[in-house]
């Protein structure tokens, strides 16, 4: 007889039941063609692109990675590895696209090479439109131009371009020693969500792109001890205190000699966004302590720049995603915090509410401005909105649940998750009034129901997750886990039923879970967010145990004697503080990646949440998890891959040293070949073992 599967399996082998779903939505500028990535079924790691004619709902693989590449391995250069790492991608095959203005071509990567569709007219044979194009090296991020004349790529550190014939492939850019043209540095991807270092001119005739020299920034060596026979990978990292890379911009004519931007780089070090309109671009540029920043207009014949906006805060200035932009008028798109809220502003004036917190800018055309974003009083949910270029502002999403989508030409594209139902829905409204269309999903039903409750509580009015076994019997104690993120910008606690299922499948081995987001997390407005600045360790802590008691004042049964926390990244940092600083409250924890020392952590993230070393020694050390390590007197599993190239293995190193040099006993388990998102199934599957049969020993200690 064969086992049933279990959950760990599952979710490992169905990359948490995303596979087989679609995602990556664009549309043409009519609405009248929609593209999008799925894989063949629900644990295919395999993208494949995809088109849908809007006005029939009729589907069609325009290019499938196993037949264009005759079922050959995938070959990916290190610059595709790490921009996978950057944006947490964890498919293969086809994984992104971009198409020219018309929606007629559309080019891509696939095992670092270049490709270009041909949709206008798309046959029913996979591949059949598509075809590769001679490309100087290994290719990562190729865009067509807007006039589907040629297609730009990166390759070896160079911009190029090709015709779309596949003739005239020269670089536009040099090939200079540790230089980048046209890629997103480090903290501009990990930090900033951008994810792109250059942008076409509208009729196709320049690129504006951006040169990277890290030459100032320092070398870390990240091995892999299991395989001694092997170099160390070299990264350039700019740790907190130390030197970024230099970011200059450039405009490259594809005939003619290349121009450089001008701006005040020492006040304004970091490239925020880059885009071209009608007549010229825009830059969104910040200073180093991101408290200042600037809109600038761009001449792109002279290189030279003026301030178009100013923006300020006293604490920190957020990144806006989609900003700025230009209206059809040459109004000034852009987001600022204002009344208590994140909200959008035309030339200055905001025209969304104080209630709504806009999370980001999906894109600006001649409809209006579309947006995502909550209102502040349900910060569980995400609807779509549109500003009407007359202003008035209409929410596009019904009730409940978690919406996201894209909308051109009048069609809009819907992504709906909702708690009380698996996975998501995708649909497809035609601007003709048609009846709609939804995009086939080929992705698993998850083995477990979420069954959580949702609830607001304590002083601060926390949004949290509750999950019992569901056999428990009323009566019976339960010992808790809190698993929490708890870091700045991010929220664990929304109405989506599948971000339940591992918390659910906790709950069910026999503990009460307790999700809890608190200040900082995002979605609640500026003055929620900022209240972390220099407390990192303290405010993140404090709520997770706020939450704890005020759960169990309204849940039955919670056993505050044992009660374990567990978590990833920021929220393995906030496991280890819970044991180091509150034994008292917390009797175990697991810290999977956790941020131990802030001095090695990346400038862009943290300086912004404590300042610059030089003048802010004493944050880091209050935050810092290393301090106090000598008190720890709970037991602690510490779990790190060693190809994290995020938070380095040297967090969790350096933290084992001092309990080790301190005689306190703990466990340490690192992850041979694994980076920080730990996409391999085995690991995936395993790691949930054995940390539910750690606690479990943990505390019965």
């Amino acid at each position: 007889m064969v086992d049933a599967e279990t959950f760990p399996r599952a979710s490992a082998r169905t990359q948490r039941f995303t596979r087989g779903a679609p995602r990556s939505f664009a549309l043409d500028p009519t609405g009248a063609q929609l593209w999008f990535v799925r894989s063949d079924h629900g644990s295919d790691p395999v993208g494949s692109l995809w088109t849908m004619d809007v006005a029939t709902g009729t589907e069609t693989l325009v290019a499938s990675p196993r037949v264009l590449l005759a079922d050959g391995d995938e070959q990916l250069s290190a610059a595709e590895r790490s921009r996978r790492e950057r944006s947490r991608e964890g498919g293969s095959g086809v994984v992104g696209y971009a198409a020219d203005q018309a929606g007629s071509m559309v080019a891509f990567a696939l095992s670092s090479r270049l490709w270009l569709a041909d949709l206008t007219g798309v046959p029913g044979a996979a591949g059949g439109s598509v075809r590769e194009l001679p490309a100087a090296g290994p290719v990562v991020d190729p865009r067509p131009d807007p006039t589907g004349r040629l297609v730009a790529y990166v390759a070896d550190g160079a911009l190029h371009v090709v015709a779309v014939d596949g003739t005239g492939g020269r670089p536009l850019s040099p090939v200079e020693p540790d230089v980048s043209w046209g890629l997103a540095e480090f903290v501009a991807a990990e930090e900033m969500e951008r994810y792109r270092g250059y942008w076409w001119a509208p009729e196709g005739t320049a690129v504006l792109a951006a040169r990277v020299d890290e030459s100032p920034v320092q070398r870390w060596h990240i091995a892999d001890p299991a395989r001694p026979d092997q170099p160390a990978a070299v990264h350039a990292y700019p740790a907190a205190g130390t030197a970024d890379a230099e970011v200059t911009v450039h405009v490259l004519p594809v005939d003619g000699q290349r121009v450089e931007v001008r701006w005040d780089r020492s006040a304004y070090p970091y490239l925020i966004a880059a885009a071209w309109f009608p007549g010229g671009a825009l830059m969104h540029v910040m200073s180093r302590d991101q408290r200042q920043a600037l809109v600038l207009d761009v001449n792109v014949a002279t290189g030279e720049t003026s301030v178009r906006a100013e923006q300020s805060d006293d604490v920190w200035l957020d990144v806006g995603t989609g900003v700025p932009a230009l209206l059809s008028d040459g109004r000034l798109v852009t987001t600022g915090d204002l009344e208590g809220a994140r909200r959008v502003l035309v030339d200055g004036t905001p025209v969304t509410p104080a209630t709504l917190q806009v999370a980001a800018v999906v894109s600006v055309d001649d409809e209006g401005i579309l947006m995502v974003g909550n209102e502040l009083a349900e910060p569980t949910e995400q609807h779509l909105w549109l500003v009407a270029p007359e202003g008035t502002l209409t929410r596009l999403t019904e009730d409940g649940g978690f919406h996201s989508g894209v909308r051109a030409g009048g069609t809009q594209v819907t992504v709906t998750r909702r708690l009380d139902r698996p996975g998501a829905v995708v649909t497809v409204t035609p601007a003709t009034g048609a009846a709609p269309s939804v995009v086939t999903s080929y992705a698993e039903t998850p083995l477990l129901s979420a069954g959580v409750q949702l609830m607001r509580v304590g002083d601060h009015d926390l949004c949290v997750g509750v999950l019992l076994p569901r056999d428990h019997v009323p009566g019976t104690p339960l010992p808790v886990l809190m698993d929490p993120y708890g870091g700045p910008h991010h929220r664990e606690v929304t109405a989506t039923h599948d971000s339940w299922l591992e918390p659910r499948w906790w709950a069910d081995q026999g503990f009460a879970v307790v999700v809890a987001d608190g200040r900082g997390t995002g979605a609640r407005g500026p003055a929620w967010d900022r209240s972390v600045r220099d407390r990192l360790a303290s405010v993140p802590l404090d709520d997770q145990i706020e939450a704890l008691h005020a759960v169990a004042e309204r849940v039955p049964d919670l056993d505050l004697t044992r009660v374990a926390i567990r978590g990833w990244s920021f929220g393995g940092y906030l496991a280890a503080l819970a044991v180091l600083r509150r034994p008292d409250i917390f009797h175990a924890a697991i810290a999977g990646a956790p941020v131990t020392d802030w001095l090695l952590y990346d400038t862009f993230y943290t300086e912004r949440y404590l300042g610059h070393p030089d003048t802010a020694a004493e944050a880091y050390a209050d935050n810092s998890a290393l301090v106090g390590a000598g008190s720890l007197s709970r037991p602690l599993l510490l779990i790190h891959g060693l190809a994290d190239d995020n938070v380095v293995a040297a967090h969790t190193l350096r933290l084992s040293s001092a309990l080790l040099a301190a005689g306190r006993p703990h466990d340490v388990l690192p992850l041979s070949g694994v980076t920080h998102m730990t996409p391999q199934e085995d690991v995936a599957e395993n790691l949930l073992l054995l940390q539910v049969d750690w606690l479990r020993r943990a505390l019965a200690r």
